[in-house]
């Protein structure tokens, strides 16, 4: 038995062995397939943005044909201006200075006209390129208003705005690069063995082996490289958005001594797209002394022939077309170098722009311009109904939740984090959509209002204090744009701000951004005024109180209350100091609504809020 089983193990090995072997070899085929599929999909659409500047394509195309038959017959003449002045088998010489200097400057003005219009081509492609970039920008721009948020809880900021610079930048400089570049290189490799052929056929023979040596090696290293190029671009984006995150948080990470851990997943990243950017470039590298070299060995062999001929024939003016040939040998080098440089470049432009692209195609949130419905005269009364959500299908965090705020009341949400409270306002201003049930303001749901109607109802209030490089004016009027200089100085101090901002030298014309020294409560009561400002019929306070100090918090408080009188107000707060006075409070647990009351009801309770509310002043901790 075991004699049976040790000579058939070895058989099912190696069976097993070509199983995998074979499975592997059709993964690869797979994903050799989607990458060329990809490739061309994606060269479709670069083309079809490229064809926009159409006009601009074709003078350039034109000129770089012309500028490219000039340099290809600037030797030819060259070669005839040596005819003559080398002399016969006789020692002869028999020409006239008039002609050498009118093939001088014949050549002189075929090399400056070619000149100019190369400059002008490379003008209009350059330009071409800008726009594009420019457009694609744009594009991404309008595209990221459009996207959903679920997308960004998916994707980091560092990856889109790597999308937005180095993936861009590399399609733009490509296009520079390359559009004139093809037109120079086909143009060249087509005329001049042309000419060549009009001079002398054996070394013209010679001379074109290098087109299928060299070709060769091009379509060898670019068939196998794209892939290393898409992980390029990968990684490039995965450390660009891990070097953001590092950074917004860089306080944290010194505060629990982090500079270590961080330093290796760094060092992890980084390490991916080093060997992988190694791998691309070496292999694109690599094309260019492969074709030198094939390029250095026929022009040896174009010498060496070209010597023997002019012996056999005796006769001296050969050596003129000998050193034609050497000129013309190094001249349709550079087309075909041009063409490995070319295919290099296309494949990390694809891979770039595959990532413009896929980022374009993304899924947008749904338009609603069209929900036309409005609220005559808003009393503030909201309704949620039977409300179901999850962030994906298979984690679901509101359950059937239902709760009613009257007209003007100021309601506080209460609860351990992760308990759904922040997502409830995210379902109120419309920033997700509710699985089932439904949300009503005054009666009217929120479905059948846009999501700009339904986000101008409420004034807001982030933990987050968001302010943009600008003045205080401008960053006041963010939510009401026409408002009055006597607006933002009544809201600065009902906010408590006004006399901060009269401490600086500008008042309200200071420019703040990452140089302005301003504390986290300065720049909270910033954003309360900009609330103030904007005069919703109803706020909501998302923890905007959290990064004020505790006498801050004392000055804001009557302005909180005077900017909260007769508006529906939902506050979310971790300090219970903020919620003491307000009309109801919702406690939320596991995102159900599991005590409703005011302060003094629910510490009467003895149930959850009580228990929240004690260890709070008892241990010092937040909720």
């Amino acid at each position: 038995m075991n004699n049976q089983t040790n000579l058939t193990s070895p058989s099912l090995s190696k069976r097993e062995e070509k199983r995998k072997l074979k499975e592997h070899k059709k993964e690869a085929q797979i994903q050799s397939g989607k990458r060329a599929k990809n490739f061309k999909n994606t060269m479709k659409l670069l083309l079809k943005r490229v064809g926009t500047y159409k006009t601009s394509i074709i003078i350039a195309v034109i000129f770089a044909i012309i500028s490219s038959i000039l340099v290809v017959i600037g030797p030819s003449i060259l070669n005839e201006l040596m005819q003559i002045i080398i002399p016969d088998g006789n020692g002869v010489l028999d020409y006239q200075t008039s002609t050498v200097v009118r093939y001088g400057l014949i050549i002189l003005g075929i090399y400056l006209l070619a000149s100019g219009l190369n400059y002008i081509q490379n003008l209009l492609i350059s330009r071409m390129s800008i726009k594009v970039a420019k457009k694609m920008r744009t594009d991404i721009s309008k595209k990221i208003n459009k996207l959903p948020l679920s997308y960004f809880d998916k994707n980091s900021y560092g990856d889109v705005l790597s999308r937005v610079t180095n993936d861009i930048d590399i399609v733009a400089s490509t296009l520079e690069r390359t559009l004139s570049s093809i037109v120079t290189a086909v143009v060249m490799i087509i005329g001049i063995p042309i000419i060549m052929l009009t001079i002398n056929w054996q070394l013209t023979l010679i001379s074109l082996l290098q087109i299928p040596l060299s070709l060769t090696i091009v379509i060898i290293v670019v068939k196998n490289n794209q892939k290393h190029f898409i992980r390029q671009q990968k990684y490039l984006g995965e450390i660009n958005g891990y070097i953001e995150e590092q950074y917004s948080a860089h306080n944290v990470i010194k505060a629990f001594n982090g500079e270590e851990k961080a330093q290796e997943e760094f060092e992890k990243i980084n390490k991916k797209l080093q060997k992988t950017a190694h791998k691309a470039q070496f292999f694109s590298n690599i094309m260019h002394p492969i074709v030198n070299l094939i390029s250095n060995l026929i022009y040896v062999l174009i010498c060496l022939v070209g010597a023997y001929i002019a012996i056999q024939s005796n006769d001296p003016k050969f050596l003129a077309t000998i050193g034609t040939f050497m000129t013309y040998t190094k001249l349709f080098n550079h087309p075909i170098s041009q063409l490995g440089s070319i295919s290099s470049n296309l494949q990390s432009t694809m891979a770039a722009a595959e990532r413009v692209f896929e980022f374009l195609s993304e899924t947008e949130q749904p338009l609603d311009d069209d929900k036309l419905t409005t609220i005559p005269v808003v009393k503030g009364k909201i309704e949620f109904k039977n409300v179901n959500f999850g962030y994906s299908k298979d984690k679901q965090i509101i359950y059937d939740f239902n709760f009613t705020a009257l007209p003007g009341e100021k309601i506080a949400i209460v609860g351990q984090t992760g308990a759904g409270k922040t997502t409830m306002v995210n379902l109120l201003m419309r920033f997700y959509d509710i699985t089932s049930g439904d949300i009503l303001i005054d009666g009217i749901s929120i479905k059948d209002m846009s999501r700009n109607y339904v986000r101008s109802l409420f004034g807001m209030v982030l933990q987050d204090t968001w302010l943009f490089e600008g003045s205080i004016k401008e960053n006041l009027r963010f939510g009401k744009p026409d408002a009055t200089d006597e607006e933002l100085v009544n809201a600065c101090k009902l906010a408590n701000v006004d006399h901060f901002i009269h401490t600086e030298p500008k008042g309200y014309d200071m420019i703040l951004n990452e140089d302005t020294s301003i504390s986290a409560g300065q720049k909270q009561l910033l954003t309360i005024a900009r609330a103030m400002v904007q005069n919703a019929p109803m706020l909501i306070l998302d923890e905007a109180t959290s990064s004020v100090d505790t006498r801050t918090e004392i000055l804001i408080q009557s302005a909180m209350d005077r900017l909260t009188e007769g508006r529906t107000s939902f506050v979310i707060a971790h300090r219970l100091s903020t919620i003491k006075n307000a009309d109801k409070i919702i406690v939320m647990q596991d995102g159900n609504i599991v005590e409703t009351g005011n302060h003094k009801e629910l510490l009467a309770k003895n149930g959850v809020y009580k228990e929240l509310y004690t260890s709070q002043f008892e241990t010092g901790e937040n909720f």
